[in-house]
């Protein structure tokens, strides 16, 4: 047991000392993805890596970009009318990222942004009417990207942008 906890931990060191770092300063992503939930969100995101090599001056990376969701849905209730609600997230994010294995680009960060939602009643004709509220908003979040090719990676992010769990394509620019 002594033998396979010691090769483990050294193969964890010889894979990731093997590894290139996918996101190096001048890299460009852009992530277009699907919120998972009962409604579908959607997302995207760029991110432009600023500065790498921050960890034993080979991993280790700073990216800055931007966060665009959009999210809506309605219900009818007959004659009665229609309810119709969205929400719409726009924020600057930055994130830290370290490459563990080849072709395995994980990242944490914060989200500063700006949520509009608004609702709409739309009845018959009496109780017509419309709400809005908009506000400041953070988040932290984590995430992934796993590349197929030097240029398409699928990721799942975790986190609150326009949902708590999303997924999608990423390209890199």
């Amino acid at each position: 047991m002594k033998k396979i906890v010691i090769l483990g931990v050294i193969s964890f060191f010889v894979v990731a000392a093997s590894a290139q770092d996918i996101f190096q300063k001048g890299t460009s992503v852009l992530n277009l993805g699907i919120g998972l939930g009962s409604y579908i969100p959607i997302e995207a995101s760029f991110e432009h890596s600023i500065v790498d090599g921050l960890i034993d001056g080979q991993n280790g990376a700073i990216g800055l970009g931007g966060y665009l969701g959009y999210y809506s849905y309605s219900d009818s209730y007959g004659a009665l009318g229609k309810w119709s609600y969205s929400d719409i997230v726009v924020g600057a994010r930055g994130a830290f990222h370290y490459q563990f294995v080849d072709k395995l680009d994980t990242y944490a960060g914060l989200m500063l942004g700006y949520d509009i939602v608004s609702a709409k009643w739309k009845g018959d004709g009496v109780f017509d009417g419309t709400a809005s509220a908009s506000a400041f908003t953070s988040s932290f979040f984590a995430g992934a990207r796993y590349y197929f090719s030097p240029t398409i990676a699928a990721y799942g992010e975790l986190g609150y942008g326009i949902a708590y769990l999303s997924v999608g394509v990423s390209l890199k620019l």
